[in-house]
């Protein structure tokens, strides 16, 4: 059965730093583009970062470049999320989810994503 995983989400001031993991289970990551995605309440879900299985581009929103990094750590089957200068926008339950790779680039569009994690919740906040 194909499983994601999230932690590391918490309580940060404003420009701290955060570690976020998305651990698979039942699937390999080699063969999987990994998005992750946030949520803040009355919002909607919004693509924040992407890391495809071909030769592991990225991709980030405007809204997090420079800030956030997304890796994978293919030993582990777990894909990473290291979030630095923290902001108080940035509070959200944070998502990660699968597709089958679509290619050499990762999309961060939430519709063409088939399996989601629980979520982890990242407030920002002094």
């Amino acid at each position: 059965q194909l499983q994601l995983v999230e932690s590391g989400g918490g309580l940060v001031q404003p420009g701290g730093s955060l570690r976020l993991s998305c651990a698979a289970s039942g699937f390999t990551l080699d063969y999987y583009d990994i998005g992750w995605f946030r949520q803040a309440p009355g919002k909607e879900r919004e693509g924040i970062s992407c890391i495809s299985s071909s030769f592991g581009n990225t991709n980030y929103a405007d809204s997090v470049k420079g800030r956030f990094t997304i890796s994978t750590d293919n030993a582990k089957n777990t894909v990473y999320l290291q979030m630095n200068s923290l902001k108080p926008e940035d509070t959200a339950v944070y998502y990660c989810a699968a597709r089958s790779a679509g290619g050499l680039f990762c999309t961060v569009k939430a519709g063409m994503y088939d399996y989601w994690g629980q979520g982890t919740q990242v407030t920002v906040s002094s």
